[in-house]
C-alpha cells in the first residue's frame, strides 16, 4: 500500500531534565575578558543501579581555547564511562576536561558531553556547584570594564538556541532496558595492539575495558564474553580482516572502531545475547553483514555508525523458520546511523516488534532502506532519505510482509516507501532530531573520532 505522509507533532516519552544557567568568571585569553557560561544537565535514561547524564555547555563570554568543567554529586553517584571529554572523579567531585577537538568555544558556542553513571537507587539528584575553568557559574556575563556596554536596543544572542552540528549523547533505546548496558563499567583498562592480545582480552571471563590501538589484522570471528567495553583509541583504531562474535553473552559495548575487510561478519550478535550497544563505528568493504543480530538476541542499540562501500549492512533475524526463538525478542533501536551509499539491509527485519529506526541518514542507498518481514513491527521515524529510490517496504525476497509505520521522515529525491499494519508502542524516552536537520547532525556526528576517546 502507498506510503502515508503526514505532519505530526514530535512527542516522545519524558526524560528527567534539570537546567542550570550561569555565568562564570572563567579563565580566558586576556585579563578582564567578558566571561560567562550556561550548563544544561539532563538524565537521558535511568535504570536500577545506572543512568546516563548529558551536559550541554554554552560559553556566553569571550572565546575560550580550552576548558575544564567541574561539578559535585550529592548522593554518592559515580561516573562509570564518558564521552566527548576526559572525565575523572575524586570523591564527589567530577572533573571534565575538553577532548581537544572541542576545546575551542567561541562566544555563544556550545559543546555537549555525557557519561554513564551509577547510583544507589534511593535518589539521583542533579549535580551541583558547576564551575568552568575554576569559577562558579552564576547566571550572566561579566563584561570587560574597559569595553562600553552594548546598545540596549540590540537584544543579546539567545543562549538557549542550540548550535548547528552534532550533539552525540549517551545510550538510548532498547539497550537501556533489562538492567541497562554498562559493558566493563569501571573495570581496569587493557590496551591491545595485536590480534592475539585482542582475542585474549575479549575472550576473558572477567569484566574489562579494552582499548584497541592502531590497526589489528586478524581473520575469522573473535568470541566476546560478557561485561566488556571495547573502545578504539583515537580516530585510527582498526580491526581488519576479522569480526567480533557475541554468542549468548550479555552487557557488551563496542565503540569508536574502524571495521574493514572482514571475512564473515564485522559484528555478529546471536544466541539470545542481550544488552549490547554498538556506537560510533565505521564499517566498510566486508564480506557479509556489518552488524547482524539474530537467534533470539534482545535489548540492543545500534547508534551513530557509518557504513560505506559495503553491500549487506544490518540484518535483524536470520531465517524465516526461526520464529520459535525470535518472536518476542529481536528488539533493537537503530538511530543516527549514516548509510552512505550502502546497498541493502538498513535494517532487514524479521519477527522483532517494536523495532525502532529513527533519525538515520540514508544517502544514495542503491538497493533499499528498511524492510519489515515475517510479522515484524518496525517504526521508521524522523529519518532523512536522500537519493534513495526505495526507502522502506514490506516483505523481502521469499520473506512475507511485516508491519511498518512511517512518520515524520524527510525525503529528498527519494521514493515514497510502503507502509502497513501497526507496531507496538516504544517503551523508552528519546529525543528526535528535527528530520530536516538529520543530514547535518549525522554527517557531523556519526562514525569514529566523534566521542573523544
Amino acid at each position: 500500500m502507498p506510503a502515508t505522509r503526514r505532519r505530526l507533532t514530535l512527542v516522545t516519552a519524558a526524560v528527567t531534565t534539570i537546567a542550570l544557567t550561569g555565568a562564570a568568571t572563567a579563565i580566558a585569553t586576556a585579563a578582564h575578558a567578558a566571561t560567562g557560561c550556561r550548563v544544561d544537565y539532563t538524565v537521558g535514561a535511568q535504570w536500577p543501579g545506572g543512568f546516563t547524564g548529558n551536559i550541554s555547555i554554552t560559553n556566553l563570554g569571550d572565546p575560550l581555547s580550552g576548558w575544564t568543567l567541574r561539578w559535585n554529586f550529592t548522593a554518592g553517584q559515580q561516573v562509570v564511562q564518558g564521552w566527548n571529554a576526559e572525565l575523572s572523579q575524586s570523591g564527589s567531585t567530577v572533573t571534565a576536561g575538553d577532548a581537544g577537538w572541542n576545546g575551542n568555544l567561541g562566544t555563544n558556542a556550545s559543546t555537549s558531553i555525557g557519561f554513564n553513571g551509577s547510583w544507589n537507587n534511593s535518589a539521583n539528584p542533579a549535580p551541583v556547584d558547576f564551575t568552568l575553568n575554576g569559577a562558579a557559574c552564576t547566571g550572566g556575563t561579566n563584561p570587560d570594564p574597559t569595553t562600553p556596554p552594548p546598545n540596549p536596543t540590540t537584544p543579546p544572542p539567545d543562549p538557549t538556541t542550540p548550535p548547528p552540528g552534532p550533539t552525540p549523547t549517551g545510550i538510548v533505546g532498547w539497550a537501556t532496558h533489562n538492567g541497562g548496558t554498562t559493558g566493563g563499567g569501571n573495570a581496569g583498562t587493557t590496551t591491545v595492539t595485536t590480534a592475539a592480545a585482542l582475542e585474549s582480552a575479549v575472550g576473558s571471563s572477567s569484566a574489562a575495558v579494552i582499548r584497541v590501538s592502531g590497526t589489528i589484522n586478524c581473520s575469522g570471528m573473535l568470541r566476546v564474553r560478557s561485561n566488556k567495553t571495547i573502545l578504539g583509541a583515537g580516530t585510527s583504531a582498526t580491526i581488519s580482516g576479522c569480526g567480533l562474535n557475541i554468542n549468548g553473552d550479555r552487557n557488551v559495548i563496542i565503540r569508536n572502531i574502524n571495521f574493514r575487510n572482514w571475512n564473515d561478519d564485522a559484528i555478529n550478535v546471536q544466541e539470545s545475547a542481550t544488552n549490547i550497544w554498538i556506537d560510533h563505528n565505521n564499517f566498510t568493504n566486508g564480506y557479509d553483514g556489518a552488524v547482524d543480530i539474530k537467534r533470539g538476541s534482545d535489548y540492543i542499540t545500534v547508534s551513530w555508525n557509518r557504513i560505506f562501500g559495503h553491500d549487506k549492512s544490518m540484518l535483524l533475524g536470520h531465517s524465516d523458520s526461526n520464529a520459535g526463538q525470535d518472536v518476542g525478542h529481536l528488539r533493537v533501536t537503530y538511530h543516527h546511523n549514516w548509510f552512505d551509499g550502502s546497498n541493502q539491509r538498513h535494517p532487514r527485519v524479521r519477527f522483532g516488534n517494536p523495532v525502532h529506526v529513527f533519525n538515520n541518514y540514508y544517502d544514495g542507498v542503491t538497493g533499499y532502506g528498511v524492510a519489515s518481514t515475517m510479522n515484524a513491527g518496525v517504526l521508521v521515524e524522523g529519518n532523512y532519505f536522500e537519493n534513495t529510490d526505495d526507502p522502506y517496504h514490506l516483505g523481502e525476497g521469499s520473506s512475507g510482509p511485516g508491519s511498518l509505520v512511517a512518520r515524520n521522515n524527510h525525503f529528498v529525491n527519494s521514493g515514497n516507501g510502503q507502509t502497513g499494519g501497526s507496531v507496538a508502542a516504544i517503551p523508552y524516552g528519546y529525543t528526535l532530531t528535527t528530520p530536516s536537520q538529520v543530514k547535518s547532525v549525522v554527517t557531523n556526528g556519526a562514525g569514529t573520532g566523534k566521542i573523544g576517546l
